[in-house]
């Protein structure tokens, strides 16, 4: 078995900036075709779009993936630019505070439809473009896809004001372990990355309103930092490749030892 995802085409969600860029650029490095996607036209274009219309190995996707029409295109955009797709990384996610005592203002039902069901769909949709090029070109029985959702460690660990993301997060995990169970008789894995203590652009914002927080995340890592977001790039191209063969189903940690550690005493970024 290979690390290697050269040759491999792969949609990245979120790859306008922070941790979705991050794991788009290296998945181009190492050789595999990338649609960078995202909501914010502007700053893909500033990121990608010289790239993405010199017809390498790079495109570009602007939209909003909750409108089902806008996710179809995605699909069909990334097949007639590369024929094929071979792996779906979902790493566009929302991260804001909720009002727990107002039902008007927890953020629960705007997070599950950003976080959750946005991947859950384009998951679903993928995985449906994946089998039937599989059947076209009968190489049925192998594996065909592989599938990648972002989740936090706010999934197992909450504090006030987390709410509505602690719950999405909850949910992308026990999604990735429904679709898992559904799809591994037809070749696709599905697996989660759960990340903690990592520098995620909505980390940058929290910092910036208050300076101390990152000091506080710093003192509840046993490790001792916040990780650059090219630290968790490798464990997603891990999961991409054949050397995760005979993974599905699992959400694998990267957060410095955070999970280790009491929750009350560790901010949830």
């Amino acid at each position: 078995m290979t690390l290697s995802i050269s040759g491999k085409t792969a949609i990245v969600t979120g790859a306008a900036n922070g941790i979705g860029l991050a794991i788009a650029r290296h998945f181009q490095d190492k050789g595999a075709n990338v649609m960078f996607v995202d909501m914010d036209e502007a700053r893909l274009e500033a990121e990608v779009g010289a790239e993405a219309r010199s017809e390498g190995s790079v495109r570009m996707f602007a939209g909003d993936l909750r409108q089902k029409l806008t996710a179809i295109n995605l699909l069909s955009a990334t097949i007639d630019a590369f024929d094929r797709v071979d792996v779906l990384v979902n790493a566009s996610r929302q991260c804001r505070l909720s009002e727990g005592m107002c039902a008007e203002e927890d953020a629960v039902e705007d997070l599950l439809q950003q976080n959750m069901f946005t991947a859950l769909r384009l998951s679903q949709m993928t995985a449906k473009r994946m089998i039937q090029r599989a059947e076209k070109l009968q190489e049925t029985g192998g594996a065909i896809g592989s599938i990648i959702n972002l989740s936090s460690t706010a999934a197992t660990r909450t504090r006030s004001g987390m709410l509505g993301y602690s719950i999405s997060c909850a949910a992308i995990d026990q999604m990735t372990r429904s679709l898992a169970v559904e799809y591994a008789g037809r070749g696709i894995r599905v697996n989660a990355v759960a990340f903690g203590s990592l520098m995620s652009a909505s980390l940058q914002g929290a910092i910036k309103d208050n300076p101390d927080y990152l000091t506080a995340i710093e003192a509840g890592t046993p490790l001792g930092r916040v990780a650059a977001a090219s630290e968790l790039v490798e464990t997603v191209q891990f999961l991409a490749s054949d050397a995760a063969g005979f993974i599905t189903g699992q959400i694998l940690t990267v957060d410095g030892g955070r999970g280790l550690l009491d929750a009350v005493a560790v901010p949830a970024h």
